[in-house]
């Protein structure tokens, strides 16, 4: 099966997350997509294989060396985001892309256009995926898993190029941020590994964001309008000047590069209650506590003109594996030299965003991430570049190499 095949196979799997479930996998189909996977690793003769209840597919790929050799993993989510559905995906190949508008859906009058998505520019005579303008594709992140198989069955095809252990994992629910709250890293045992989740080709990332939530409850008093003089507290009202208060240079919109921001994800009110909900994100830790900080001045503040009317939640979701990844940065090397091997020019920048690895980084699994090759994910103008995927899955191969000649 082909690298593109096994793709087309995994996205007729539909693997949306959902937060609010509270169970692991958060959604059925992960699990039967997994249970599917599953299959497949047993059918290659794949070692050391395992799910448990919780959706976790972990399997090996022996050494074929007799040198001492790190064990290193490749790991990918099964899951695709909440934002769009990914049931029913329908793809096709654009042969040869010309550079002109791509209709998605004559129908609907869904085009992907260079005007909008100028990036596309850079990929033209390249076989392009598609989606037809109703789903999301899952690029994000089905073409890392198939990358991963697909390289693990030319390591399997090709005896002569020498590897260390490989170990790989699927997991569910990264989408959610609950990608890694249930990996087993002692059961995985590996030295280090990657996450095949980044976007466009080359790139390569150790740096993300420090990551909060922040849920900010404001209580009112409903009074009749009538005669509500001097009485209401109109919760709404409230919630608006909190928000105003809030640097509004600081979200997503206004930042880019390693500028953190207050992003207002959020809002479900009435005269009653309204209660708000924020990400916070910042790359460096002492902004990112500062930002936290300065939510929790606001709701004093707000106590201080409607006292006892807002408190709020907030929690740490994530934080940056650089300062995990810094001991270890041979790692990135390792990745950074597999790509000039595969004529992949290595584009090393910061995540804004996490990933699995992060927390992996942090329970003692150094895990950077490298791209996938997809664009525009979580959203029907998702699209892959053929060669960018078979790329993926050179550089997956060359680390194995290079892990072994080191």
């Amino acid at each position: 099966m082909t690298l593109v095949e096994r793709f087309f196979d995994y996205i007729s799997y539909d693997t949306q997350s959902d937060e609010e479930t509270n169970m692991t996998p958060s959604t059925p189909g992960q699990m039967v997509f997994v249970k599917h996977l599953k299959e497949e690793l047993e059918k290659m003769g794949l070692e050391e294989i395992t799910l448990d209840d919780n959706g976790y597919l972990m399997a090996s790929l022996p050494s074929n060396t007799d040198k001492t050799v790190p064990t290193v993993g490749f790991i990918a989510h099964v899951d695709t985001a909440p934002d769009m559905s990914g049931k029913h995906v329908n793809p096709r190949i654009v042969t040869d892309y010309d550079g002109n508008d791509i209709v998605l859906n004559q129908e609907q009058g869904i085009v992907l256009s260079p005007a909008d998505f100028p990036e596309l520019k850079d990929y033209i005579g390249q076989d392009l995926i598609v989606t037809d303008g109703t789903t999301l594709l899952g690029a994000d992140d089905k073409a890392g898993i198939a990358e991963i198989v697909t390289a693990v069955a030319y390591l399997q095809a090709h005896p002569e190029i020498k590897h260390g252990k490989i170990r790989i994992a699927f997991n569910p629910d990264e989408e959610i941020g609950k990608g890694a709250h249930k990996f087993d890293v002692e059961r995985f045992g590996c030295e280090f590994a990657y996450t095949m989740d980044g976007g466009e080709i080359g790139e390569l990332e150790y740096e993300n964001f420090n990551a909060a939530y922040a849920k900010v409850t404001i209580k009112g008093r409903n009074v009749h309008p009538g005669s509500a003089k001097h009485k209401m507290v109109n919760s709404i009202r409230v919630a608006a000047n909190f928000i105003e208060m809030l640097p509004r240079w600081e979200t997503p919109e206004h930042t880019e590069g390693y500028e953190g921001f207050y992003h207002l994800v959020g809002i479900q009110g009435s005269v009653e209650q309204t209660v708000l909900t924020y990400i916070i994100r910042d790359h460096d830790r002492n902004r990112f506590e500062s930002r936290k900080k300065e939510i929790e001045h606001l709701v004093r503040k707000t106590n201080t003109e409607y006292p006892g009317s807002t408190s709020v939640e907030m929690g740490d979701q994530y934080y940056n594996m650089r300062e995990k990844i810094e001991p270890v940065m041979h790692i990135i090397n390792y990745a950074e030299e597999a790509m000039r091997m595969a004529g992949v020019k290595p584009k090393v920048q910061p995540i804004r965003g996490g990933t699995d690895g992060a927390q992996l980084s942090f329970k003692g699994l150094p895990c950077p991430n490298i791209f996938a090759g997809g664009l525009n994910f979580h959203g029907r103008y998702e699209f892959a570049p053929v060669p960018s995927m078979e790329k993926a899955s050179e550089v997956i191969v060359n680390i194995c190499k290079i892990v072994a000649e080191r």
